[in-house]
């Protein structure tokens, strides 16, 4: 009677542990990362019917979960109040959209002035390459996203990298959008837009 009774303690301790261990949980081998800001990029890039924008998001934090070198997992937190334009040279121009952009009409930076991407699966595609699915927060809306990264890794840091494609109308962003207003001509701009995201870790 008491092996039937350690029998099924065990049992149900080994089925505790694989539901905790399931998708999107760490195990033991998991090693979390922590991503260097200074060292990563977040680069931004727009497009309307006249022309292109791009600029740069600076990060505030962000972490990887690797197994033998192998991508798990992670998450980073962008600073949206600090968005810079790149593109535009002239000083008083550059000022002016850079504003706008952390205005009502688009980012909401004074309400909403993060931006956040936890993963939530990875899928490897054999090599470096990955198809990772994750919960991407912008304007305290959260949406899934799935785009293709790769990690390498040398003996001393971990470096993900990563395009990521984002329907700015699912984040309230709409300011312009020919999906809600009509004859903007010349003047509209494009839903998408992309983030090139550059994560490095040391290890």
């Amino acid at each position: 009677m008491k092996k039937m009774f350690v029998f099924a303690v065990a049992g149900l301790l080994f089925n505790a542990a694989a539901i905790a261990n399931g998708p999107g949980k760490s195990n033991a081998a998991d090693k979390k990362l922590t991503v260097d800001p200074k060292a990563s990029t977040v680069v931004w890039g727009a497009k309307k019917v006249t022309g292109t924008h791009a600029g740069t998001v600076p990060l505030e934090s962000g972490s990887l979960i690797v197994d033998n070198d192998k991508l798990k997992g992670g998450s980073f937190v962008a600073d949206l109040k600090s968005i810079v334009v790149t593109d535009v040279t002239d000083k008083e121009m550059n000022g002016k959209l850079t504003n706008h952009l952390k205005s009502d009409d688009f980012f909401s930076v004074e309400k909403h002035p993060q931006a956040k991407l936890v993963i939530s699966s990875v899928t490897p595609k054999g090599g470096d390459a990955y198809d990772v699915t994750g919960k991407l927060t912008i304007k305290g809306i959260t949406q899934d996203v799935t785009f293709p990264a790769t990690l390498k890794a040398d003996a001393k840091k971990v470096t993900a990298n990563a395009k990521v494609t984002i329907d700015r109308t699912k984040y309230d962003i709409k300011f312009r959008s020919a999906n809600f207003f009509e004859n903007l001509g010349d003047k509209a701009i494009h839903n998408d837009f992309t983030l090139d995201v550059n994560l490095v870790a040391n290890k």
